[in-house]
């Protein structure tokens, strides 16, 4: 068996969003592949719910396909796909009983978002457009005006609190509600667009009701950028008219609803919501009653993903280092019944009893399942041919106590371990902060690529984390750094003692939340030999006023830069570089406006001038999600350059300092010089 590799993320394939047909006995869903240094193909799959054949390709590979959604009848497959020449995702619809897909929008915004219509002649979307590609009616058919590109602002005048994030600048772009009419099966004429919201507001979630009802969110607090409060809209679409249901809060806004009335939605309490549980809430339109199926669950309630199916309700949340499956009547404080609780499920969909989902576990990175009268069934295994070359550890789950708190960990030992021997430590801290780590999920490579390097491996879910109720996760209110520090070092010190852990060989690493936290831990302990800060929060004021989260900092530290400075100075990393000693590698993206490069500057500066072991690498085009879907190249170098710090302050490693060994084990260093030989 081979071990592990970081180029092994070439070969790993993600199957996402999960989508039962409406007989129960198909699943569609969406696979992702790496097909070069900078791209990904993301293909449409159908397999059996039954288990009875392997999946089978139903998309085209040319283009980029997404949220793939059966028609009613299930005689169709609605699909975004962004193909040829178009840079935006538009629709396009399949028949499933053959034949060639075709493009129903040609629109200037994209396409995201689709809902279809309870008789199948519509489909609602979601598109982003500025209030002049409105008037010109490019959001409704911009076929009229092929050679129409946005340009970007110059100068950028900016009017907005908030006016950037993930890796682009809104520029005036809005997110409004539209339909386009699909008529039937074989009708090959492209569908006509009405838009039906405007204005200067964004327009979520549309969910259809009965075929005359479409509901959606929308925020229009005075500065909907500077607030988490969100209406449930209902627009009667025979005559225009729209009345708002309820008024929620919470980060993200989605909807699930029934053709008699009924309408879910999230609602997080709005004092401290960062650290608060996510309820899930059912209005009754005909009666007006409004009653919380999981109220009486201490669990937070992932935003999305969760469905109507009969008098029942379907829905995702984290518990214990797994993301779980539950069901429950709908009542007030109902018995929240767990369908699927092992691993970590991404996607969810029901049909008549039936569940299809997604779920990664120790053992694989992801694949689709079904449960079908209480049996569940693995329906694809997309990275059989790799797993089986490679030597897969399994996580060893221990829990310890920190400060009178019970905390979940995990160790993850090398292939060929022995108990007899003193192995290098390599500590993982997660993001969020208010997130959960399992065995699984998008760390897995990185974990089994650290083990197979010869380090023992640790990670846990400290105060703060989501599935373990709300004390747990308010356990840092006011103090992300020694709150968390001392869970990790409790927990650190449990497998340094059981696991035969060379104490001068300790490492650590993490990013966002986990940067942060990495970057407090070396500046208020030596006890680590390396570290690497990954997209971190260095500095919290600087970050408050850069970052499109900065309500994070208002809810989590309850005050604001101008209002107690010192304080959130105190509670920045950077504030306690004097102390720091320990080798620090400081990575981060160009174009991250979640956690802004700036702070990654300020850490890398600050240590340089203290004198510190330190180097920055910044990875161009990429934003927050560099280590989930930076580009292939980007995610391989981030994994080697984390490993060649780590080797070159072990003992255990018998190699330079990566200060000193140029661009010796990168793997873009290997293809460059592999061209100039070509050459």
């Amino acid at each position: 068996m081979e071990r592990f590799e970081a180029s092994d993320y070439h070969d790993i394939v993600q199957v996402t969003d999960p989508r039962l047909s409406p007989d129960g006995e198909r699943v569609a869903f969406v696979r992702k592949e790496p097909t070069d240094d900078d791209e990904y193909e993301t293909t449409v799959y159908v397999v059996s719910a039954a288990g009875d054949g392997p999946p089978r390709q139903f998309t085209a590979e040319e283009g980029s396909d997404g949220e793939p959604r059966w028609s009613p009848s299930g005689d169709r497959l609605a699909f975004t796909s962004a193909r040829g020449d178009a840079d935006t995702p538009q629709l396009w619809v399949l028949p499933t009983d053959g034949g060639e897909a075709r493009q129903v929008t040609d629109v200037v915004g994209g396409v995201g978002s689709i809902a279809w219509s309870p008789h199948g002649e519509h489909v609602a979307f979601v598109q982003r457009a500025t209030a002049e590609e409105r008037d010109k009616e490019l959001d409704l058919d911009a076929s009229e005006a092929p050679e129409y590109e946005r340009e970007a602002p110059d100068p950028r005048v900016i009017d907005r609190t908030v006016y950037r994030a993930g890796t682009q600048y809104f520029d005036g772009l809005r997110s409004h509600l539209y339909t386009v009419t699909v008529g039937h099966a074989g009708e090959e004429s492209e569908g006509d667009v009405t838009r039906h919201t405007d204005g200067e507001f964004d327009f979520s979630a549309p969910e259809f009701g009965d075929s005359d009802t479409l509901y959606y969110a929308v925020n229009r607090d005075e500065d909907p950028d500077d607030s988490i409060v969100y209406d449930i809209d209902a627009l009667d679409l025979s005559s225009g008219e729209a009345e708002t249901l309820v008024r929620t809060t919470g980060w993200v806004a989605t909807i699930a609803a029934t053709e008699d009335g009924l309408v879910a939605y999230p609602r997080t309490p709005e004092e401290k919501a960062a650290m608060r549980q996510t309820e899930l809430e059912v209005i009754d339109r005909e009666t007006g009653e409004t009653v919380t199926p999981t109220g009486a669950l201490d669990r937070t309630v992932a935003p999305a993903g969760f469905q109507f199916d009969g008098d029942l309700l379907y829905f995702l949340t984290p518990d214990e280092g797994a993301l779980v499956a539950r069901r429950a009547a709908i009542e007030d404080d109902a018995d929240c019944d767990v369908l699927v609780s092992e691993g970590e499920l991404s996607g969810l969909s029901v049909q008549d009893g039936r569940v299809a989902f997604t779920r990664s576990e120790w053992d694989h990175r992801g694949d689709v399942f079904s449960l079908v009268d209480g049996d569940t069934t693995r329906l694809s295994e997309v990275n059989a041919d790799l797993l089986a070359e490679r030597d897969v550890q399994e996580p060893e789950e221990f829990w310890f106590t920190s400060d009178e708190n019970d905390v979940q960990g995990w160790v993850l030992t090398p292939p060929d371990y022995d108990p007899d021997e003193e192995y290098p430590l390599a500590v993982e801290i997660h993001g969020g902060p208010h997130v959960m780590w399992s065995t699984s999920g998008t760390m897995f490579h990185e974990f089994q690529l650290l083990a197979a390097r010869g380090y023992v491996v640790f990670w846990c879910n400290p105060r703060g984390s989501t599935g373990y109720g709300e004390d747990h996760a308010m356990g840092i209110d006011r103090d992300w750094g020694d709150v968390t520090m001392q869970d990790v070092f409790a927990g650190a010190d449990v497998v340094c003692e059981e696991y035969g852990v060379d104490e001068d060989a300790q490492f650590v690493t993490g990013g966002s939340f986990g940067g942060y936290m990495t970057a407090w831990i070396v500046g208020h302990s030596d006890r680590f030999a390396g570290a690497v800060a990954q997209r971190g929060v260095y500095d919290l004021s600087s970050f408050y006023g850069s970052t499109d989260a900065f309500q994070l900092i208002e809810m989590d530290f309850s005050t604001t830069p101008w209002e107690d400075p010192e304080f959130l100075w105190e509670h920045s990393p950077v504030a306690h570089v004097e102390d720091v000693t320990t080798p620090t590698l400081v990575m981060h993206a160009d174009d991250d406006y979640r956690v802004p490069v700036n702070n990654g500057e300020m850490l890398y500066l600050f240590l340089r001038k203290q004198g510190v072991d330190t180097r920055l690498v910044r990875y161009p085009r990429e934003g927050h999600e560099l280590s989930r879907s930076g580009e292939p190249s980007h995610v391989v170098d981030r994994l080697e350059r984390t490993v060649r710090w780590f080797d070159g302050y072990s003992d255990h490693h018998d190699v330079e300092r990566a200060l000193d060994r140029g661009d010796d084990g990168l793997s873009s260093a290997e293809e460059s010089d592999a061209e100039d030989d070509g050459e």
